[in-house]
């Protein structure tokens, strides 16, 4: 059983529950949400955009720049995946148990 190391960081992970959940998001929502400073947040989502795993969207909303984040369907995936397998490690800890 082997953990997807661009998903199982901690602050990665959070990211792409985030973007799973609500499927779209802004920078300060993420930011206000996980409470990550702005560095962190752009050190975590550039290696998820390198990896394919998001989608960028830089515009200007009432002349302020506004970027926006996506999951890609590789994105959601390898999120999904990484699910998959934190579920069957619970089973078979619960097999254990019994």
């Amino acid at each position: 059983m082997e953990f997807d190391k661009l998903v199982h960081q901690p602050t990665r992970l959070q990211i792409f529950a985030y973007l799973y959940r609500h499927g779209r998001a802004t920078f300060s929502e993420i930011q206000d949400e996980l409470d990550v400073t702005d560095g962190n947040l752009s050190g975590h989502v550039q290696r998820m955009e390198d990896a394919d795993a998001v989608t960028v969207e830089k515009r200007f909303v009432d002349r302020r720049p506004r970027t926006t984040y996506e999951l890609t369907d590789e994105g959601r995936e390898t999120f999904e995946a990484h699910v998959e397998t934190l579920e069957a490690l619970l089973e078979r800890l619960e097999r254990n148990e019994e």
